[in-house]
């Protein structure tokens, strides 16, 4: 198997007042293309920071992370705004859509910024619109669509770019229980149709839906278990 991810030795400090707080302590992971991860663990424990890791949001203090065959631990915020761009698919508990824009136009966004033309923009747009179920609803803001149609627009957004990775943090957090299930079918889907996909959750039940359990404690890896299905 392919890795798409390998971490070695990383650890991440920082400063809280006169405080260094050490929230990840030599971890050491590695993640194969078309798998599907969940992060666990307890407030504290380090899963958070890992996931900015993970998505190209911050750096660690010392360690290697390399992404899809990239060295990205030392690069600069520009060169880990292009992977980020091109590599990674966000999908946040709180959606983090643009009040502003209409469903279409939050799901272009990435395409603006990796020069995509406005024609193609749209066209894509309204083709991964269409495959998360929302086709009637390109020209909603929004505050007019539902929790659930919410997130399968930020699922739109994050798969835009054909990314090698979708990093889904707390994807179900704000959602009902019938409209959890429907987003994690949704990205069972997005995992079967050739999709690496790593996911933290505080749940166990939506962890269930992961190929693969990581559990973390004080900053490392506890527990790394198959799930069998």
């Amino acid at each position: 198997m392919e890795k798409i991810i390998q971490i070695t030795n990383v650890t991440k400090h920082y400063r809280m007042g006169t405080t260094l707080v050490k929230a990840l302590n030599g971890l050491s992971l590695d993640i194969y293309k078309n798998e599907y991860v969940a992060l666990m663990g307890p407030s504290g424990s380090g899963k958070s920071t890992l996931m900015n890791i993970l998505g190209c949001l911050d750096t660690p203090t010392s360690g290697t992370y390399w992404l899809n065959g990239q060295e990205v631990a030392n690069m600069s915020d520009n060169e880990l705004a292009e992977v980020r761009n091109k590599e990674i698919g966000f999908v946040f508990q709180t959606f983090n859509l643009l009040p502003r824009l209409t469903a279409l136009g939050n799901v272009a966004i990435p395409l603006i910024y990796g020069g995509v033309g406005k024609k193609e923009r749209e066209q894509r747009a309204t083709n991964m619109l269409e495959a998360v179920g929302l086709g009637e609803r390109n020209h909603h803001r929004p505050n007019e669509l539902s929790g659930g149609q919410r997130q399968r627009v930020a699922i739109a957004r994050a798969l835009i770019n054909r990314p090698s990775i979708i990093l889904a943090d707390e994807p179900t957090g704000n959602l009902d229980s019938k409209t959890s299930i429907e987003i994690m079918e949704m990205l069972n889907k997005i995992h079967r149709d050739g999709n690496t996909v790593i996911m933290v959750t505080h749940e166990e039940e939506m962890a269930l839906y992961a190929h693969r359990i990581i559990r973390l404690k004080d900053g490392v890896v506890e527990r790394d278990e198959a799930n069998v299905h």
